[in-house]
């Protein structure tokens, strides 16, 4: 915490979450240099940052949101400047027109989603797809989005054993493969997502490399990213890519404050604060 923030401690009613300005810019700034370079699309991701005061700020760098569900998409729409997308295991039925509404691009999980309700779709509304590359480099299953029997995304069996003739009405492919993860593990998803997926390339218009990049980490090798991104780009230029940042976005841009309630002794003192660890 900076002597910026500390000052003012007494005066704060916690909990409370703080941001500073100053280094949640310094990120984006970071991120700006990144799109520019390798002319991308970043989004920020409301499920890993959803800060209301500074949306404005970010809208400034970033090109859009993403968003998991029809309330975040609403929240994106009042605060985020930009292109929305918006993506969920599974839509309802009762949400899904005043998601088309609110979305530029709305990612199906599976072949499945996108027959229930492709005559529903808005000729506004670009369709992506997300895949699941099957490469499991996250270490904590619970945060491993390709680990086995994941729910999450269309697998390269499921997808050619899919209907054929839902191909022709996809714009993108969507992935998250990724969790707080360095460059490395970014080129060895991308190698797996080709050997699977490549032949079905040259119809699309954009692909999405999800979340989970831990760009603004110190040890993160941004060098690294940028060849990356440039020698899929001359590999694909056809194809437009995103990628979704959320915990990139606010790392270590700010605080969880809290107040020490009350001290209990079981062997050792035990502080009880008005703020959970979760």
């Amino acid at each position: 915490m900076s002597y910026k923030i500390d000052k003012y401690l007494k005066n704060i009613e916690t909990p409370i979450y703080i941001c500073e300005e100053e280094l949640l810019e310094k990120n984006l700034k970071l991120l700006k240099t990144i799109q520019d370079k390798t002319d991308i699309n970043i989004l920020l991701a409301l499920k890993g940052f959803a800060f209301s005061p500074l949306l404005n700020l970010i809208s400034k760098y970033l090109k859009g949101c993403c968003a998991s569900g029809l309330y975040e998409a609403k929240y994106a729409k009042e605060f985020v400047k930009g292109e929305i997308h918006t993506y969920s295991p599974a839509f309802k039925e009762s949400e899904f027109e005043e998601i088309t509404n609110l979305s530029n691009h709305i990612v199906f999980n599976n072949l499945s989603q996108l027959s229930k309700y492709k005559d529903k779709i808005k000729s506004s509304n670009s369709i992506g797809i997300r895949i699941n590359p099957e490469v499991s480099i996250v270490e904590v299953d619970i945060y491993n989005p390709c680990g086995i029997y994941s729910r999450l995304g269309t697998t390269k069996k499921e997808f050619e054993n899919g209907d054929k003739s839902l191909l022709k009405d996809i714009d993108g492919f969507h992935f998250h493969a990724l969790c707080e993860q360095n460059s490395d593990a970014l080129e060895l998803v991308l190698k797996k997502l080709e050997l699977n997926f490549k032949d079905y390339f040259k119809n699309l218009k954009w692909i999405n490399f999800g979340g989970g990049h831990h760009i603004t980490k110190e040890d993160y090798d941004i060098e690294k990213l940028i060849q990356i991104i440039t020698d899929f780009k001359n590999r694909y230029p056809h194809l437009k890519i995103y990628m979704e940042l959320g915990e990139a976005v606010g790392w270590q841009t700010g605080t969880l404050v809290g107040t020490i309630l009350d001290i209990t002794k079981n062997d050792i003192d035990i502080a009880i604060l008005d703020v959970s660890a979760e």
